[in-house]
């Protein structure tokens, strides 16, 4: 079903490959990117489980928008470990304004079909995500 504000679907191996994130740990990330010929949002870079936080950054690129999911592992305070989901909607300042647009009106459509995550960051830096996945793992409720 296409959003009203962007005209963009969400392709079902999105809703499907989350899914497998989330319950069977089967991937570390999902990039996903908008085909704007298609009309449609659609999986682009699925990482592996064994892939860390800078294999998926090195994925992001410099002058593009994205939309992503990363299964952040992490220790509490307690030292028990622990996992959570995080959605994020990649748009550096590089990118062409037009892509900005548009991901920014299409991001409700992605976040609704992959909306079992536990925080939507937006971030425009890189090592911002890391440290605002850090932050609220360790400082907030996400415990």
């Amino acid at each position: 079903m296409a959003n009203a504000a962007s005209g963009m679907a969400v392709h079902d191996d999105c809703k499907l490959k989350f899914m497998d994130l989330k319950a069977k740990r089967t991937f570390r990330f999902i990039i996903y990117k908008i085909e704007e010929k298609q009309k449609q949002v659609m999986v682009e870079k699925l990482g592996e489980p064994a892939e860390t936080y800078d294999d998926f950054a090195a994925c992001l690129p410099a002058d593009e928008c994205r939309y992503a999911v990363f299964d952040f592992d992490f220790m509490t305070a307690e030292n028990v470990p622990k996992s959570r989901i995080f959605f994020i909607a990649w748009s550096p300042d590089t990118a062409r304004v037009r892509s900005k647009m548009i991901y920014a009106s299409s991001k409700d459509s992605i976040s609704i079909s992959t909306n079992e995550y536990q925080l939507l960051l937006s971030s425009k830096v890189l090592l911002s995500v890391k440290n605002q996945c850090d932050f609220r793992c360790a400082y907030s409720g996400y415990k």
